[in-house]
């Protein structure tokens, strides 16, 4: 039976990070991977593929709406559905190869098959042959990630009742493409669709999409997605969803116990995540799990067993691939005897529609439950001259700072790549910038990060330059 310092459980961002940082520390390190091609969820059905196609529809969007105002004229435009997600495959399949050559880089073992335990240090893999092997490892990280959620009373049969992986490889524009959710992955996979001539229908539970943000983002992107052609039914139960044929009817009870049908050839249930921790033995090593299914961690995200650690979407938190990432490279650094922090308050979320939404820091409504004292300052695109140059203009910056200190506590951004700019004002906070502090510092010109700096500017002393 082959020995090693770590053995980890899963190749995700959380597990592939951990596996490199623990063979940069020197020890002897394991990866248990189960599907054939490493990266996980985030690589191969999630973060990178639905960029990819976000990427290409926006693509076309705007050859279709915008390129004639800038003087490009295009004759014959249609969509290639099948080259889209041909080039789709394409960068997952480069991706994921990067992650083989890293493997190797690092003198990481690399194991194909189901992991589970055995006991508290002895792993078996099964392959996809049915042969099993059993390793020994001195410390354990699962880092399993998530898989899609769906509702009572809805089957999900991947052909019109789908999930975001299917989502990813249609082969056809829908027509009409029901939502089942108003949270990010089905506002995201919904605007690929949209910007390719699909109707979208959102059905959300709550009164807000993106619920977990700023309430002022999720009303602004709800705005912007409707000049696509997004239409939103909010405080929406839904109750049923029937495939027949090519169509699906999605039933649910609105605010006022009213029942309403809508009818459309393809329905998204995507109404979050729930952690992968089927069948990997927990009980034989003894790790808890709580009543969510998640694995219990302390601050050093070590279980309940001494010696077994748990990353990503299997804990608490956001399931949030850099928040795996961070914790990838926390444990190993803590496995090596480090002392690692991780703030996460600090760490980003992001919604990659067009325009992107992105948040750091307490929202709006968390510092009014606190009964923080606070001031915001807010400042618009359409009042950026880099924005009316790219024709970008929805949106805005929201900052909130502390009324006495100044203090930047909250961060909140939609707009033209707010993914990018959303690392600014995390440096800022990590580092417990004021608003001051960034209103003074020099932002190159004309670019978006200007508008942090005219938002700091105004939650400062409310003197912004350009409005």
């Amino acid at each position: 039976m082959e020995k090693f310092d770590v053995s980890i459980i899963g190749s995700g961002p959380g597990g592939y990070v951990a596996a490199i940082r623990c063979a940069q520390l020197g020890m002897k390190t394991a990866l248990i991977e189960r599907y054939s091609a490493l990266g996980g969820t985030c690589l191969n059905v999630g973060c990178i593929p639905s960029k990819a196609l976000l990427d290409s529809s926006e693509h076309y969007y705007n050859a279709a709406h915008t390129f004639t105002e800038h003087g490009i004229e295009i004759k014959d435009l249609k969509v290639n559905l099948t080259q889209m997600v041909n080039r789709k495959r394409a960068v997952v399949k480069q991706t994921s190869e990067g992650i083989n050559f890293l493997m190797k880089k690092n003198k990481i073992t690399v194991f194909n098959g189901h992991g589970s335990f055995v006991s508290k240090n002895t792993l078996e893999i099964t392959g996809a042959d049915g042969k099993k092997t059993q390793i020994e490892a001195a410390k354990i990280i699962i880092a399993t990630g998530s898989k899609p959620m769906s509702l009572p009373g809805i089957e999900i049969d991947k052909k019109r009742i789908i999930t975001s992986t299917e989502a990813l490889e249609l082969t056809e524009i829908p027509k009409h493409m029901i939502i089942i959710g108003g949270g990010v992955i089905g506002l995201e996979l919904g605007s690929v669709y949209a910007r390719l001539g699909a109707k979208i229908s959102v059905l959300e539970f709550t009164g807000g999409i993106i619920s977990t943000m700023d309430s002022s983002l999720g009303k602004e992107l709800m705005k912007c997605l409707k000049k696509l052609g997004f239409e939103f039914y909010l405080n929406h139960k839904v109750t049923g969803a029937v495939s027949k044929g090519k169509e699906v009817t999605v039933t649910a009870d609105n605010a006022k116990g009213e029942k309403i049908e809508l009818k459309g050839d393809y329905c998204l249930v995507s109404v979050g995540r729930k952690p992968y921790t089927d069948n990997l033995g927990l009980d034989k090593a003894g790790v808890k799990v709580d009543s969510r299914g998640k694995i219990e961690t302390n601050n050093q995200l070590q279980t309940n067993v001494e010696g077994i650690y748990a990353i990503g979407d299997v804990i608490k938190g956001a399931m949030l691939a850099h928040k795996a990432e961070d914790e990838g490279t926390f444990t190993a650094e803590i496995i090596a005897g480090q002392k690692p922090h991780i703030d996460y308050n600090l760490i980003p979320g992001v919604v990659y529609t067009w325009p992107e939404v992105a948040s750091v820091g307490l929202t709006e409504e968390q510092l009014i439950e606190q009964g923080r004292k606070y001031k915001t300052g807010s400042f618009p695109f359409k009042a950026s001259g880099r924005a009316r140059a790219s024709m970008d203009t929805d949106g805005f910056i929201k900052v909130l700072a502390d009324e006495i200190t100044d203090e930047i506590l909250g961060v909140h951004m939609i707009g033209p790549r707010a993914a990018d700019m959303i690392a600014e004002a995390v440096t800022a906070m990590e580092f417990r910038a004021s608003a001051e502090d960034i209103s003074r510092m020099s932002h190159a010109h004309p670019t978006y990060t200007e508008v942090f700096k005219e938002a700091c500017l105004d939650a400062t002393a409310k003197r912004p330059l350009h409005i």
